[in-house]
């Protein structure tokens, strides 16, 4: 079984590939997953391998795990570029979502300031008002768009919630009035029998307009960096990821790329 789970409700910090020096806040339990996506590159495993009935940290777990960890970092004069709501699973589900982004908020202004707030999410609890409400407080916001066919969402990130759809999803990401980043994973790969591409140009073209759409303040493409629990997935060459990002940068968007 190929999983990183993080075991601690504050984690890190770790240098992210996207964000830079980030503290981790995992609102899932510390012995598995909570998601509503089933991504075949997910670096926590398969839902079906990591199914827990350990319940998530309260929300006091979390205010007093977050206070510590700022605490002792600001005493010895280290302070986080960001504190991200990431984890094992997808931070939008937990039930105090809202109070909890409200309390960080609070805890960062305190205590370190200088620091962002952001948010790792799979896009599909945005149909709930108290997410949305809660999404736009953070500094950056960082919404997963991996495809925008419903056949290839359903290969890639092989969604465990009913009735979500491309269309709906883009509806409501434009919802944010362009006060988001857009990450997308670009990758290949052999799963069940079926070869998933979404390099390919008219894949590519496609999710291009959806970005005209939502019209986010910046995209960060990526690829696959750690062990994924589909041993099949390739790793999308740089060039290729840089001639995805030119494309990008030519429909008027900042992007980065990651490899």
């Amino acid at each position: 079984m190929s999983t990183l789970l993080f075991d601690e409700i504050v984690y890190g910090p770790v240098r992210s590939r996207r964000l830079g020096i980030s503290l981790g806040i995992n609102l899932s339990p510390s012995n598995g997953k909570r998601c509503t996506f089933n991504c075949i590159y997910c670096e926590c495993g398969l839902n079906e391998e990591r199914r827990t009935k350990t319940p998530a940290p309260s929300r006091e777990e979390v205010r007093q795990a977050l206070t510590k960890k700022l605490t002792a970092m600001t005493t010895e004069g280290a302070c986080p570029d960001v504190i991200t709501f990431s984890g094992n699973g997808e931070p939008t589900m937990h039930p105090d979502f809202a109070d909890i982004m409200d309390d960080t908020l609070e805890i960062r202004n305190r205590l370190c300031p200088a620091a962002k707030v952001a948010v790792l999410s799979n896009s599909t609890l945005l149909h709930k008002e108290e997410v949305v409400r809660a999404l736009c407080k953070a500094d950056e916001n960082l919404m997963k768009l991996d495809a925008v066919c419903d056949d290839l969402i359903e290969q890639i990130d092989q969604p465990e919630i009913h009735g979500f759809t491309a269309k709906k999803v883009i509806e409501q990401l434009c919802r944010f009035n362009g006060k988001l980043i857009i990450q997308t994973i670009f990758l290949k790969g052999r799963h069940n029998g079926v070869y998933i591409d979404n390099t390919r140009d008219d894949n590519v073209a496609q999710w291009i307009e959806a970005l005209k759409k939502i019209r986010p303040e910046k995209v960060m493409i990526y690829t696959v960096n750690r062990e994924t629990p589909v041993k099949t997935l390739q790793k999308t060459p740089v060039e290729t990821l840089e001639q995805i990002a030119e494309k990008v940068r030519q429909a008027g968007f900042d992007v980065s790329v990651s490899t």
